[in-house]
């Protein structure tokens, strides 16, 4: 019951700090994606089997700072991230190796990803999950403008261009997420690959 009680406080306090604070600009890196990726988290480890309290504490708070570095820094923002956990959570009893575990979770979501653990494959799988959902377009097209905002882009082309490059990169790592997702995400491909052909 206290780590209920401590994941309750955590994830009040952590939102609120991000709802406050983050850029205005980040259009998909928001609020509204870091509870997203909880959810989808959530999902995940359930239909992987995933039991173990503590494993799902730990990475359903992982999945609430795994962004949180972005109030520092756009690049490396998982470094960022990590040393905000760091501080924190020690206020709520994590032990330091929880903490590091957390952190490793944080640290696998940076592109390209490279989880080592069935709750870092889970964390991966959740952040990007949108990629074979129906709101795919939706969340694809906040991120084009978040990307230019930050002038990474110019055109919607250029941002074609760089999803099929990162498209073809990316997989999933879960039996989940291959199941549920893989099959839409490469509908959405061949999609966006005749839009770029098109020019």
């Amino acid at each position: 019951m206290l780590a209920q009680k401590n994941f309750e406080l955590i994830r009040k306090e952590i939102l609120s700090y991000l709802d406050k604070n983050l850029s205005k600009d980040l259009y998909y890196h928001s609020v509204h994606h870091t509870i997203d990726v909880e959810l989808q988290a959530e999902r995940i480890a359930l239909n992987e089997n995933i039991t173990s309290e503590e494993d799902l504490y730990l990475l359903r708070i992982a999945c609430l700072y795994h962004d949180s570095g972005f109030l520092f820094a756009y690049t490396d923002h998982e470094d960022a991230g990590c040393n905000l956990a760091i501080i924190n959570l020690k206020a709520f009893d994590l032990t330091d190796k929880q903490i590091g575990i957390v952190c490793g979770l944080i640290q696998a979501t940076k592109i390209p990803q490279t989880p080592l653990t069935k709750l870092e494959e889970i964390i991966c799988d959740a952040d990007l999950d949108y990629l074979g959902r129906e709101d795919f377009f939706e969340i694809s097209y906040s991120l084009f403008l978040e990307l230019k905002a930050k002038q990474i882009v110019v055109s919607e082309n250029d941002w074609n261009q760089v999803q099929v490059k990162f498209f073809k990169q990316h997989h999933y790592f879960t039996s989940t997420s291959k199941k549920l997702r893989e099959k839409q995400k490469q509908v959405y491909l061949e999609m966006i690959e005749a839009t770029v052909l098109a020019g």
